[in-house]
């Protein structure tokens, strides 16, 4: 929901312009133009509360169709009072929720495939170095200075957690078990927040490090990977710093399409390369195992 409303925002964060290039011409309106507005409040249902750590993606569209009739048309009142009025995919929905969440979810694995399953990799590992920071902190010295370090609107206490702009307390009772921090790559400078008990209130931040998540990936070290890999093969993952077609692919390489196309079905077979739908077009994106083997060798150059 916050790469969604990102690409619609004329003002997004100049460091994932790189991804917004990319992303915003295979875009088109359809559900979730109606339900995600550029700035302010979105369905909470759009957004449950994770399984575990690394939810899949049908857990978390499972866990939307689960939404009762009273939760989905309770957001889209909070929506209206927003907004003014919903639109008419949203009355849709108001209406039959049953009947329409299918429809509603279908279109968000269709939105992933074309906007983020390509990139994923790369925001993976930007979000579990974040996670990884985070445990170390508490570990060396405690919840409270992670809090204290998660972004400038939050504080802690020692005794209560303190977000600037809300003005309501929130009884621990009344909020739910557990507190839940979410890193995010798209929330742009802003902290959201999310609390619908009996969930576990969140707290979304945006990552550490989020300045690099789109820099170029390690060019060097490719004559190595050449002699393990062939040249072409190597040629083609050092291409893919951003996820490209077959034909983009032959246009910039010089090579047949019908060997690029080769030279991919082996990459993906390696599980250096991933294939993702994009309308009539196939991207190809390199996994977080070929970035690993891009940088040890860029490493060795």
């Amino acid at each position: 929901m916050t790469s969604f409303r990102l690409l619609r925002d004329a003002s997004a964060p100049p460091v994932h312009r790189p991804w917004l290039r990319q992303v915003r011409p295979r875009m088109a309106g359809g559900w979730l133009a109606e339900l995600v507005p550029a700035s302010g409040f979105w369905p909470y249902f759009l957004n449950p509360a994770p399984a575990g750590a690394s939810p899949e993606l049908r857990d978390e569209t499972s866990a939307i169709l689960a939404a009762g009739p009273g939760r989905v048309r309770h957001d889209l009142d909070h929506l209206e009072r927003h907004q003014g009025r919903l639109g008419p995919r949203a009355r849709a929905l108001y209406r039959s929720p049953e009947t329409h969440l299918p429809r509603l979810v279908e279109e968000i694995h269709a939105y992933w495939e074309l906007a983020l399953a390509p990139y994923w990799a790369r925001v993976r590992t930007l979000l579990d170095a974040d996670v990884l920071f985070r445990a170390r902190q508490v570990a060396e010295r405690g919840a409270g200075e992670v809090l204290n370090d998660l972004h400038g609107s939050v504080r802690w206490d020692g005794t209560a957690l303190h977000l600037v702009r809300r003005t309501r307390p929130l009884p621990r009772a009344a909020a739910g078990p557990g507190l839940l921090l979410a890193p995010s790559a798209f929330t742009g400078p802003r902290l959201l927040s999310r609390i619908v008990p009996p969930d576990p209130p969140q707290l979304a931040y945006p990552a550490r490090g989020i300045g690099t998540l789109w820099e170029p990936g390690p060019a060097g070290g490719t004559e190595a990977l050449a002699v393990v890999l062939g040249r072409s093969r190597a040629r083609l993952l050092a291409e893919l710093d951003a996820p490209a077609s077959t034909t983009q692919l032959a246009r910039r390489t010089g090579l047949a399409p019908s060997g690029v196309s080769r030279y991919l079905t082996a990459l993906r077979d390696a599980g250096l390369v991933s294939a993702h739908r994009a309308g009539r077009s196939v991207l190809y994106a390199r996994t977080a195992a070929a970035e690993t083997l891009l940088a040890a060798a860029a490493s060795r150059h």
